[in-house]
C-alpha cells in the first residue's frame, strides 16, 4: 500500500473520531477546542492526499478532486469564522469564496452532464451535492464580506454548519464509499447510514437551536414589548 494512501486512510479515520468528539462535546470547552483543531489538521491532510490519489491514480478525479476542495474549503472557512483575527483572514475568505464558486459551478455542470448521460458510470447526485455546497457556501461568504463580518448566533451557526458538513462528507465517503473495506457483518445499508443520519440530524438541531430559535425568541420578545 502506498504511503500516500496510508496517510489518507489514517487521517480520514482520525478525522471521523475527532469530528464526532468535537461535535458532541460541550461547545467552547477544552475538549471541544482540542478535538476541533485536530479535526482541522487531519481533514486538511486527508483532502490533500485524496486530491493526489485522485489525480495520480485516476480515481474518479472529476468527482473526488472537487469533493476534496469543497471539504477543505468548509474546514478552513469554518475555522476562521470563529478566529477572525487570524492574519490575512479577510483575504483568505475572499480567495476561498472564489475557489468555492468556481469549483461549485464546474461540479454542478458535471452533474447536469451525468444526468444527461454524457458522463456514464457516475451518478449525478454527488456532483449536484458538491456543486450546491460550493455555490451556497460562496454566496454566504459574499454576504458576510459585504456585511463586514458576523457576530453572535450567525457566526456560530456558520462555524457549526461548515464543520459539520465537512464531517458529514467524510462520514459519507467512509461509510458509503468505502463500505467494501468493512467486515462483511457490518455491510448493512441501514446500519451504515446511522452515523451519517445522526450527523445530519445533529447539524439541523444545532442550526435550529443557535440561529432559528434565537430569531424566534427575538421576534416574540419584540412583539411582547409592543403590546
Amino acid at each position: 500500500m502506498q504511503p500516500t494512501l496510508i496517510i489518507h486512510i489514517l487521517a480520514g479515520s482520525l478525522g471521523l473520531v475527532s469530528g464526532f468528539v468535537a461535535l458532541y462535546a460541550t461547545k467552547g470547552a477544552p475538549v471541544h477546542r482540542r478535538a476541533g483543531m485536530i479535526f482541522v489538521w487531519v481533514m486538511l491532510t486527508m483532502t490533500f492526499t485524496g486530491t493526489i490519489i485522485a489525480a495520480v491514480r485516476g480515481a474518479a478525479p472529476a468527482l473526488n478532486i472537487p469533493a476534496a476542495v469543497i471539504t477543505a474549503y468548509l474546514v478552513v472557512t469554518g475555522l476562521i469564522t470563529v478566529r477572525p483575527t487570524v492574519r490575512g483572514a479577510r483575504w483568505l475568505t475572499i480567495g476561498a469564496m472564489v475557489v468555492a464558486f468556481a469549483v461549485g459551478l464546474t461540479t454542478l455542470s458535471f452533474g447536469f452532464q451525468a444526468a444527461s448521460g454524457a458522463r456514464p458510470g457516475m451518478p449525478a447526485f454527488p456532483y449536484f451535492m458538491f456543486g450546491l455546497i460550493g455555490l451556497l457556501g460562496s454566496a454566504g461568504d459574499l454576504r458576510m464580506i459585504r456585511s463586514g463580518g458576523l457576530q453572535g448566533a450567525p457566526r456560530l451557526a456558520r462555524h457549526l454548519w461548515r464543520m459539520t458538513a465537512a464531517l458529514l462528507i467524510a462520514a459519507m465517503s467512509f461509510f458509503f464509499g468505502q463500505a467494501d473495506e468493512l467486515p462483511r457483518a457490518l455491510r448493512i445499508s441501514g446500519l451504515l447510514a446511522l452515523p451519517v443520519l445522526a450527523l445530519f440530524v445533529t447539524m439541523l438541531f444545532w442550526v435550529w437551536r443557535i440561529r432559528i430559535r434565537r430569531n424566534l425568541r427575538g421576534i416574540a420578545g419584540a412583539s411582547a414589548s409592543q403590546i
